[in-house]
């Protein structure tokens, strides 16, 4: 009879723990954009430095960042690069576990070892990846993510043209799910916040 009380005890302070949990998880008040539910998991197969395949796999347990740009782009992309890497080193410790996924709409001109030279001048741990055009535009629509690739003007170079594209950082969780979307103009402070935060939250215990 002791034996089963304790047992139900434990059960009882095992499903409070739980309750408490998921309370605070629902209750807590983001600063960033809560996306959860309203975006499919984190899924992708695109090509890395050196030619070779990187998909959701590769990233295993990591939070991922997402970010569409190019690696010609005159200002955007290079600031918000700046700035995850700023909310990395914030991080500190913590940043081992989040990888930035910079990826490019603009395979013509970026090869993924260009990509990769580009975001390691940011950060070493960031991943640059790309793939043909019709792989990009699927991952784009699949994230809602729309760019526009201009025709190079009559008598330019072909390499010279324009490119626009949405802006936003989404955040995908350790399993995969996506959770927030950061916009360009965000505060670092708060997206360190809200990060570390995501991070604790999903640490397995």
């Amino acid at each position: 009879m002791a034996d089963c009380l304790k047992r139900v005890l434990r059960l009882f302070c095992l499903v409070g723990a739980l309750a408490l949990t998921a309370c605070s998880e629902r209750d807590y008040k983001w600063s960033l954009y809560d996306v959860s539910g309203h975006l499919p998991d984190l899924e992708f197969s695109l090509k890395g430095v050196g030619n070779q395949t990187v998909t959701e796999a590769s990233l295993k347990n990591k939070t991922v960042l997402i970010f569409f740009g190019y690696a010609s782009c005159p200002d955007i992309c290079p600031t918000t690069m700046a700035q995850l890497t700023e909310v990395l080193a914030k991080l500190g410790d913590e940043a081992k576990d989040v990888r930035i996924l910079f990826i490019s709409v603009d395979p013509h001109r970026d090869t993924p070892d260009i990509l990769q030279a580009y975001v390691d001048a940011f950060n070493k741990n960031a991943i640059g990846l790309t793939g043909n055009e019709k792989e990009i535009a699927a991952l784009a629509k699949r994230y809602r993510v729309a760019y526009q690739i201009e025709k190079p003007k009559l008598g330019d170079n072909a390499d010279i043209y324009d490119v626009t594209h949405s802006r936003g950082v989404f955040i995908f969780d350790r399993f995969g799910k996506a959770r927030l979307l950061a916009s360009d103009t965000e505060a670092i402070e708060l997206v360190t916040t809200d990060l570390r935060r995501l991070l604790q939250s999903t640490r397995v215990r």
